[in-house]
């Protein structure tokens, strides 16, 4: 279908300033927070209701156009990149709090809620959402659902997956599929899990009901500071292997900490070469006795500096930072490229060590933010995007990160997904069998290949032409790769 019957299409029951086509109307939309790809969409669509959505659905399936979903365009791995000859299907109207249900510790709400106007609605009743990704004063949470998203607190409560109970899933042909339930177990396959981390390539979620659970009596951050970054992954395995589960323990190197300071003011040590920032939150006589063995462990692990938070005031300034770190790096760099991949914890100090040393081969410096306690690292490699070839240079670095995550037992992606970005280290990660298998399951919700095309899951194809095998875990393609 030409790209003006289909404007014309569309039009009939959508408002004009719904359907956009004209260039600078576009430009908007071209990238996610991921702004190194940029692709202009031939349209795009603002529905403000479930049915319309269902109305564009039937229309690009019947005109076989490709469909992106967008929420809050916050994503870091360019999975909202727009399709050049397809419709991007933004969900930034769809912003309703549907219901808030403090007895079944519940709320129903549409696809472009932010993630933290869900916690804000529920604070009346004593309640919130658990997952509290940085972005999460922007981020809405179908993007959520779409790259199963985490936070600085997924240690103790889990990633998104783990705290949304229903989905309604419009398909491209248009049909309303409700996924999940609010009983402790819904008979069936586990379509919800399925459902969420798949990037909107197997449908278009327009409502979600997530878990509520009741704000801790009290919570404490333990802030301590490592001459070493050995020392710093001691503490957290110590902590760990202590039979402690910290709402939330978060490290950060010496250049994201003076990033950070200067932008803040959270009151981080300089000197030190890592911060580690571990919480405790429940009962008052719960924390006060976690935080005394936390005090304790970090102690014995090394720590050159350590500090509690007094009240929370306090607290919310310690974590301030850490939320903050990647905007800071836009004080130190005229451009980064956030990575996004986990490890056992066991290795954290190995890999740190193996980043360390591809940013001297590259010549770039990298900022490292992570989630100490379920090894998901970010590595913010700073480039020059104006630098003739940096960024080539940039993804290089980035692209043998992520082979050395799979290396010693990790995955490309904790929470950032797959998108475009990373597309071909998943043929790294995966071997043939396992791509055909997600190509059978992208296959059954979306026959034609509608949805997101081109993201998350490489072709065979695209396999071969890049040379990509597949990393066997352990396997020496880095022998330097420092050894504690």
């Amino acid at each position: 279908m030409h790209p003006i019957e289909l404007v014309n299409s569309l039009r009939v029951f959508l408002p004009p300033d719904s359907v956009l086509y004209e260039t600078e109307d576009l430009r908007p939309y071209e990238c996610d927070g991921l702004s190194a790809y940029r692709q202009i969409p031939m349209i795009v669509v603002i529905p403000r209701t479930e049915e319309e959505v269902i109305r564009i659905l039937r229309i690009c399936h019947a005109s076989k156009t490709p469909v992106v979903a967008r929420g809050a365009g916050t994503g870091l791995s360019g999975g909202a990149l727009p399709h050049a000859n397809g419709i991007l299907l933004s969900l930034v109207k769809l912003k309703q709090i549907l219901e808030i249900d403090p007895i079944t510790r519940i709320a129903r709400v549409q696809p472009g809620v932010r993630n933290l106007a869900i916690s804000e609605s529920a604070m009346a009743y004593g309640l919130y959402y658990a997952p509290d990704p940085s972005s999460q004063i922007a981020c809405s949470i179908g993007g959520n659902i779409a790259e199963n998203s985490g936070g600085v607190h997924c240690l103790k409560y889990g990633l998104t997956v783990h705290n949304i109970l229903k989905l309604r899933v419009i398909t491209i042909e248009g049909e309303c599929l409700e996924i999940g339930g609010t009983s402790l177990d819904t008979p069936g396959y586990d379509l919800l899990a399925l459902m969420t981390g798949s990037e909107g390539m197997l449908g278009i979620v327009t409502e979600i009901i997530v878990k509520l659970i009741p704000k801790p009596e009290k919570a404490q951050v333990v802030m301590a500071a490592f001459d070493d970054i050995q020392k710093a992954c001691n503490a957290v395995a110590n902590v760990i292997g202590a039979g402690i589960i910290p709402a939330g323990m978060e490290m950060m190197d010496k250049m994201a900490t003076h990033a950070v300071e200067e932008y803040i003011h959270a009151g981080y040590n300089l000197e030190a070469e890592v911060v580690l920032l571990c919480e405790s939150d429940g009962t008052a006589e719960e924390v006060m006795d976690e935080i005394q063995r936390i005090n304790e462990i970090m102690k014995m692990s090394g720590a050159i500096d350590i500090r509690t938070s007094n009240n929370e005031t306090e607290r919310l300034k310690f974590w301030a930072g850490r939320k903050a770190a990647f905007p800071a790096a836009g004080r130190i760099s005229p451009d980064y490229y956030c990575m996004d991949g986990t490890i056992p914890r066991k290795n954290l100090a190995r890999v740190l060590g193996g980043i360390e040393k591809l940013s001297l081969e590259y010549g770039l410096r990298c900022m490292n933010v992570f989630h100490a306690g379920d090894g998901n690292l970010h590595p913010l490699i700073l480039y020059d995007a104006n630098r003739p070839g940096e960024l080539k240079k940039t993804e290089e670095f980035g692209a043998k990160i992520l082979e050395m995550c799979i290396q010693v037992g990790g995955t490309i992606t904790g929470e950032h997904g797959v998108g475009i970005e990373k597309i071909n280290q998943m043929c790294s990660q995966f071997k043939t069998s396992e791509l055909e298998l997600f190509h059978a399951v992208k296959s059954a919700f979306d026959p034609d290949g509608l949805l997101n095309p081109g993201k998350a899951v490489p072709s065979l194809r695209r396999c071969a032409e890049h040379g990509a095998m597949h990393v066997h875990r352990n396997e020496e393609k880095f022998p330097d790769l420092p050894r504690f």
